[in-house]
């Protein structure tokens, strides 16, 4: 149905690999590509259909409008880092094809993401007649088609969102992250922000936190972050009142993170060393273990859901709804552990989506901005299958 260019070999790139080849009826052409062609060729061999691979610098709009000309894809998938929407987006508006990605763009040089850099295209993107799908991984991306599919069904007016992640998982290392460090350090060590009384409002980094009792898990300290999908949120569903976002940590993990983060590893202001300009997270990166190599040993289950409170027909309503999945499976179906298997299979289902025509019309859109229920239907079938309870309370304040 469709030729696609997945740009990205890390573990996330390899579940999104290993999920269009299962799906050949909605792929035809697929090559994956990265800036180390080994890793591509690596991911390759083990996928059940074969695909072709490239190398290329993600950075680099004209190596980008090259590859693109080449293999005359009719979508990119970016599973790349965030640093590079831009450019990629460049390259898809110069060859007219539409692009997807995970996660909105941040600049290398400010721990900031936001997604107005992205949402400046939207009427480069229109007149060029290709769309462009932001955010489609699960937080973002699946979060957001939550939300869509509980305002489409289950309210006439939501008030209250909350986004709870939690990683209830072993991997068995001292300390390691589930996606990249550089990324994810970043993330964690800014300051918390939320949506309330039509307004942001700042925290401390990880300074508010709370008790939630996930199921299967149990009770879990949750602490509040700002993640991206509540900016899109806030606008498409502009009867929410608040919406906050809310992940565990474990105190092994917070403790290195503070120890790193004192002695100043974590910082992404350039420093000299030896004569030479290094960034000390960048270096941090370099020693910590790669995420894509943690799913051989790993054990236990994530669960990711929003809980959502509202009106529907005049009565309070509470609705929750959720995935919880398991590690030691991911591993033994595409050999990834479950946060890239999270991410990697709801892009997938967006590339989809668009290639079927369920999802599509020229400009720049966040998932929620679309019927949930196409989208809903295939999460199950491929390996994320989601549970509802209503008016159950997952203990919030």
């Amino acid at each position: 149905m469709g030729n696609v260019l997945i740009i990205g070999a890390g573990g996330v790139g390899n579940v999104v690999a290993h999920k269009v080849c299962q799906s050949a009826n909605y792929f035809d052409r697929v090559m994956l590509a990265s800036r180390t062609l080994d890793k591509c060729n690596k991911i390759a061999a083990k996928l059940p259909r074969p695909i072709e691979t490239a190398q290329v610098d993600a950075d680099n709009v004209q190596e980008l409008v090259a590859l693109i000309n080449r293999f005359k894809p009719d979508l990119v998938m970016n599973i790349a880092l965030p640093y590079q929407d831009l450019s990629i987006m460049e390259a898809c508006l110069a060859t007219r094809v539409h692009y997807l990605d995970t996660a909105n763009y941040e600049p290398k040089d400010v721990a900031k993401f936001e997604y107005s850099w992205q949402w400046a295209y939207r009427e480069k993107f229109k007149q060029a007649g290709i769309m462009a799908l932001l955010g489609c991984g699960f937080d973002p991306g699946v979060s957001g088609v939550f939300t869509a599919y509980a305002n489409k069904h289950h309210f006439d007016e939501m008030h209250y969102l909350d986004i709870v992640d939690c990683n209830a998982g072993s991997h068995g290392k001292h300390f390691a992250t589930n996606f990249n460090p550089e990324i994810n350090i970043r993330e964690i060590t800014q300051k918390g922000r939320f949506w309330e009384n039509s307004k942001w409002n700042e925290t401390e980094p990880l300074s508010v936190h709370q008790l939630v009792d996930y199921p299967e898990i149990g009770p879990k300290e949750s602490y509040l972050m700002y993640h991206e999908e509540l900016e899109s949120l806030v606008i498409n569903f502009p009867s929410i009142k608040r919406a906050r976002f809310w992940m565990t940590f474990s105190e092994n993990y917070l403790t290195h993170l503070r120890v790193l983060e004192h002695v100043g590893m974590t910082s992404i202001k350039p420093v000299r060393y030896q004569g030479m300009e290094i960034i000390p997270l960048q270096f941090l990166k370099a020693v910590l273990p790669e995420p894509s190599t943690l799913g051989e040993n790993y054990s236990g289950i994530t669960s990711i859901g929003c809980q959502i409170r509202g009106k529907k027909d005049g009565k309070d309503k509470t609705y929750f709804i959720y995935n919880n999945c398991d590690h030691a499976q991911c591993y033994a179906e595409v050999g990834a552990q479950a946060v890239s298997y999270t991410t990697g299979v709801p892009a997938m289902i967006g590339a989809m989506m668009m290639l079927t025509g369920q999802w599509m019309k020229p400009g720049v859109y966040n998932v929620e901005e679309f019927d949930p229920d196409p989208f809903m239907e295939q999460l199950g079938a491929y390996g994320l299958p989601w549970h509802e309870k209503i008016n159950c309370e997952l203990a919030f304040k």
